[in-house]
């Protein structure tokens, strides 16, 4: 793993426009999807994003590979800043990024054969022009990522939900990219083939040196998958520690709710462990919360504080950033997170 980071990412705004009106289109209002998010993906590790939905973690990661134009902010891959690119400059980028969907059945063209799916990347780029050759290397592809070579004509309805996403996956490494972007890859699939595929994404890092950033809800998954890891709430990270560090001493109320609410397999535990259940519902993204975006279902909640002065990300006991004026303290944590105490 490299020490310098891949990309930085500063500031970083994406906000869409809520319009009114067939003819004249007023905008009145904007979806605040992703809103002031800064953090660096250092060369070779797994970052990962988690939070409830709508949280702007899939957002975030469309416009890492501009696949959306941010509203504002930076992005910088390799000293180059994509977030104000033009076309001409993006597109030998993007060799060395790309996206691994998170719905293996609608990310397929249904009329195009597994080998022409595959074998797309090279045709976009003008790599390898030879028919043979190019049906070699999709070959190899296939192969690389556990399907049968020979069915290198079959079309995507032939294939299971997992064997769909292994095709996703030989896609996204054709050209050899340095960064792999996995929304949420294994959420569609049934709990049996996930490991699989997760298992295949950690082989594959470790043969091609990728870079990944790497989606999920499940919060068992991530802290297997991931080196680090950034909670996101309402458009905005709240908390960004090392893995074991933040299961283990979560800082930020919103994170130690989550962790709260994932099973604990030893009977002792599970009864020791106290679930911390939020209030309400996640605010509307057109209208967040002042200051604070939690402190309407924070149980740290004080009046006149958390509801009048934004949080900045600071570094908390223990290592962990969090943007919190009152975060968790070690008896609170052993009380959410018994092995913490263990």
């Amino acid at each position: 793993m490299s020490d310098g980071p891949l990309i930085e990412v500063r500031d970083l705004v994406k906000h869409f426009p809520i319009r009114k009106g067939i003819v004249f289109q007023k905008q009145v209002g904007a979806v605040q999807a992703v809103d002031g998010v800064s953090f660096d993906i250092v060369e070779g590790e797994t970052l990962g994003l988690v939070g409830e939905s709508g949280c702007g973690k899939s957002t975030t990661a469309r416009l890492i590979t501009r696949l959306l134009e941010p509203t504002s902010g930076s992005i910088v891959y390799n000293g180059v800043d994509i977030a104000q690119a033009n076309r001409r400059t993006l597109l030998p980028l993007r060799r060395e990024m790309q996206m691994v969907f998170q719905d293996p059945y609608s990310s397929l063209n249904p009329r195009k054969t597994v080998g022409t799916i595959i074998g797309e990347p090279f045709e976009i780029h003008g790599i390898e022009r030879d028919k043979d050759k190019r049906r070699r290397l999709v070959q190899n592809l296939m192969e690389q990522v556990g399907l049968n070579p020979e069915h290198y004509n079959r079309l995507p309805h032939e294939f299971s939900g997992g064997q769909r996403q292994r095709i996703g996956v030989a896609r996204a490494i054709a050209l050899k990219p340095k960064l792999i972007v996995a929304d949420e890859p294994v959420s569609a699939l049934d709990v049996s083939i996930q490991a699989q595929i997760l298992n295949l994404l950690r082989d594959l890092q470790r043969e091609l040196g990728l870079t990944i950033v790497f989606i999920a809800h499940d919060l068992s998954v991530v802290r297997h998958m991931c080196d680090r890891i950034a909670v996101m709430y309402l458009g905005k990270i709240v908390e960004m520690a090392q893995a074991d560090q933040l299961y283990d001493h979560p800082r930020h109320p919103y994170s130690g709710a989550l962790l709260s609410a994932v099973p604990v397999p030893d009977p002792r535990l599970a009864r020791e462990k106290h679930r911390q259940v939020l209030v309400g519902d996640v605010p509307s993204p057109t209208n967040p919360p002042n200051a604070c975006r939690f402190h309407t279902r924070c149980p740290k909640f004080v009046a006149g504080h958390c509801d009048v002065d934004e949080p900045a990300l600071e570094t908390k006991p223990g290592g962990n950033v969090a943007a919190c004026h009152y975060p968790l303290t070690d008896e609170e944590i052993a009380a959410r997170v018994p092995t913490a105490a263990a």
